[in-house]
């Protein structure tokens, strides 16, 4: 083999091997976005089941840019978005027990993901759910949603 064979080789082997490296290296990154924000998710219900909005609010993004859409049309800021949860939950009786299902995380990027998923509220006065659509933001202090879009699916006729 002549040098520059040689050197060829060597070449495509150090991409090849730098190729292998970066794509092994980004599902361990997905996997721990992933686990990060299945984390955010899974304290947010249970701040939700202990009755406490304020804990549960941690999981947003607070910040006067953070958006929530719904049924009434679109909230602005941290501070909005939990006044209006505590108006429309106004107890423990009215936030029953919340379940999250069928989750599905997709990467947008190195530092945000699409979350969809359902919501499942039982309570004693009749239970709701519906679905939503979150935007999650890595930040320094962790992942946070910055968008929320959930609506209420209309009840059962029997």
């Amino acid at each position: 083999m002549t040098t520059k064979a040689a050197v060829s080789c060597l070449i495509l082997a150090s991409l090849l091997g730098a190729f292998l490296v970066g794509v092994s290296a980004r599902p361990k990154s997905n996997e721990t976005d992933r686990a990060a924000i299945l984390a955010v998710l899974t304290t947010q219900q249970n701040d939700w089941n202990r009755g406490d909005t304020r804990a549960f609010m941690n999981g947003y993004w607070n910040s006067t840019e953070l958006t929530f859409a719904g049924t009434r049309g679109f909230t602005r800021g941290w501070q909005t978005v939990m006044e209006r949860y505590q108006k429309t939950y106004a107890d423990k009786a009215a936030m029953g027990m919340l379940d999250f299902q069928e989750l599905e995380i997709r990467p947008l990027g190195p530092d945000a993901a699409l979350v969809l998923g359902k919501w499942h509220l039982q309570r004693q006065g009749g239970d709701i759910g519906g679905i939503f659509t979150l935007v999650f933001q890595k930040f320094p202090e962790g992942w946070r949603i910055v968008h929320d879009h959930t609506t209420q699916s209309p009840p059962e006729t029997k």
